[in-house]
């Protein structure tokens, strides 16, 4: 699987993607470049996933990817797999905004969809 390295290393990246799935996970939203955005959909995707399947295996690799916040897989498990139980993935959308002054990297909101499929 081909990855982004986003400028560091192994386990900054991995600390830094755990974060941000949490932060999207805890308020539904977060402004960010479209790289990382991109990079985090990913994970975000997968935490729902684990949370529809429901199982002790999904509940613990979501745990141990998320650093063991039990309030988050919680929500992940509780809330957010029920919520999106019809529907087959893209639990994400990611909007455009403008370019960071400084480095003109792009921003965008990256935020879960809040329509069922029916």
């Amino acid at each position: 699987m081909a990855y982004r390295k986003l400028g560091r290393t192994n386990k900054h990246r991995r600390s830094m993607l755990a974060n941000l799935t949490k932060e999207v996970i805890k308020n539904g939203s977060i402004e960010t470049t479209e790289t990382r955005a991109k990079e985090v959909r990913k994970f975000v995707d997968k935490m729902i996933s684990y949370g529809k399947s429901g199982s002790l295996v999904s509940r613990r690799k979501a745990l141990a990817f998320l650093q063991n916040d039990n309030e988050i897989v919680k929500k992940v498990f509780d809330e957010l797999a029920p919520k999106y139980a019809n529907r087959k993935g893209g639990y994400t959308r990611i909007l455009k905004l403008t370019e960071r002054r400084g480095d003109d990297a792009l921003m965008v909101i990256l935020e879960l969809v809040e329509e069922d499929a029916a």
